[in-house]
């Protein structure tokens, strides 16, 4: 099984072959394939860092995380706001490390 670790959106994600995972947005439409850097590939001692190594993937589909609350208030003062905010994602399909 084959074993990588790839870079997007800021955050790093370990992947194997054909796991499908949630990445931040990527703006490609669902059916496309997606090539993502990786900065680790191996497994145990045959592990190699960097070089030119890629990820294929495919997009899923695309969507919005669950809604999580802002809240900011400070005592005794009236002060008070509430904000939402749903982050958006992409599914993919890791095809080939």
């Amino acid at each position: 099984m084959s074993y990588a670790i790839i870079r997007t959106g800021g955050k790093q994600f370990p992947v194997e072959t054909g796991q499908t995972l949630r990445v931040p947005r990527i703006d490609e439409k669902e059916g496309k394939k997606v090539s993502l850097e990786a900065l680790l590939v191996g497994e145990g001692k045959d592990a190699k860092l960097g070089g030119s190594a890629t990820v294929a993937a495919t997009v899923v589909g695309h969507g919005k995380a669950d809604k999580i609350i802002v809240f900011k208030k400070k005592r005794r003062k009236q002060y008070k706001r509430k904000q939402g905010h749903r982050q958006g994602y992409t599914e993919i399909k890791i095809e080939k490390i």
